[in-house]
């Protein structure tokens, strides 16, 4: 893995004046990705994480100045191109990750996450905000876009979709993404997509309203769900419902979305242990794939993945939201590197232990960590 990452990045340039450089790009990048792997949250832990295996890291980096200063890291991790960073990290994943095969194809999540304490009043600007995409069944994040702070994540998506490499798989995304352009582009890209279809696309969402109103949940309605489950867990009781109808593809209101085969309806009765209180809720989806019903059912349940397994997991195991870097590009570029050291740590199938314990036992163990390193 990490000589794939030594490939891909080897080829970024380095934007320090050619005479002053002291340290290699590449050295400074493998360094802090091995020590974000460690726990490091910021330039100056980095350092330290550095300073404390420098024998270990010369046994395959150069280092020919030693540990360059957190002031080099955070100046070099603010000049370097976002953009080409990403486009790396996008190529080096490309290389990990299976692709996906017809029939059994693999859900790739899309979704934004800001980056709460990265804003600088000073220099008036608001916190980061970035779209990335997750392979929900590897565990992989394939790529991010940061989102303008004049924008939304509508123009984001697409840029993001345009590095992705997407055959046969179903890119599913919340309503923010439900855009007949953005469906557009998935399908160039040889995909299907599975979008949440909301109350703000009115004729289209009381279409669908009405038509599964008719033959799924009212009085007299024969149809069947392609999955009913109940779930218990942290202290509430759910029961969901699923509908599939490719004939609501046919709907007047709905004619003008490209490659429209299949319209989802998913219904979610909570009741809550010991309040007495159900709360009935129904959602509506958009799809372009006719495959097994059963498989976009749960293509529903792993869109979430994003939220549990990546959004989650940035804010709690590697504290993301508590970052202090505030340059815009030296804040899209850590983000980066929590996202490497997320795949590299993720892909471990060597132990059972959690990522949080993963990560201190990397720190602790330089025989761990090259086997992360190098898979």
């Amino acid at each position: 893995m990490i000589e794939k990452l030594i490939e891909q990045f080897s080829e970024l340039d380095d934007p320090r004046c050619p005479g002053k450089v002291e340290h290699r790009l590449i050295d400074i990048l493998v360094i802090a990705v091995c020590a974000v792997i460690a726990c490091a949250e910021s330039w100056e832990d980095i350092v330290l994480y550095g300073r404390s295996k420098l024998g270990w890291l010369r046994q395959f980096l150069a280092l020919p100045n030693g540990i360059p200063s957190h002031d080099t890291f955070r100046r070099v991790f603010m000049l370097i191109d976002p953009d080409a960073f990403e486009v790396g990290f996008t190529a080096w994943v490309g290389a990990l990750a299976t692709p996906a095969t017809p029939g059994e194809p693999e859900v790739v999540a899309i979704d934004g996450k800001t980056l709460r304490r990265s804003f600088d009043r000073g220099r008036d600007l608001a916190a980061l905000h970035v779209v990335s995409a997750w392979a929900s069944e590897q565990r992989l994040v394939l790529g991010q876009r940061r989102v303008d702070g004049k924008s939304n994540e509508i123009t984001a998506i697409p840029e993001l979709l345009d590095t992705l490499a997407l055959e046969n798989t179903l890119v599913t995304l919340d309503a923010m993404g439900c855009q007949k352009a953005i469906a557009q582009r998935i399908l160039e890209r040889q995909a299907d997509y599975l979008l949440v279809l909301k109350a703000n696309h009115a004729n289209a969402y009381a279409a669908v309203q009405r038509h599964f109103e008719q033959h799924c949940f009212g009085r007299g309605a024969t149809a069947k769900p392609v999955f009913d489950a109940f779930d218990e867990s942290h202290g509430r009781r759910v029961r969901r419902r699923v509908f599939v109808c490719p004939e609501a593809a046919t709907l007047e209101a709905l004619g003008e979305w490209p490659g429209l085969r299949t319209v989802l309806a998913v219904e979610s009765i909570r009741s809550i242990n010991g309040s007495g209180k159900v709360q009935a809720e129904i959602r509506y989806f958009l799809s372009s794939s006719a495959g097994d019903p059963q498989r976009l059912a749960q293509a529903i349940r792993r869109h979430w993945s994003i939220e549990n397994c990546l959004h989650w997991v940035l804010d709690v195991t590697f504290r993301e939201d508590d970052s202090r870097v505030r340059d815009p590009t030296a804040a899209r570029n850590f983000a980066l590197l929590r996202k490497m050291a997320l795949n590299l740590v993720g892909q471990d199938r060597s132990t059972q232990s959690s990522l949080r314990a993963k990560r201190k036992k990397a720190a602790w163990d330089d025989d761990y960590m090259q086997q992360l390193l190098w898979g």
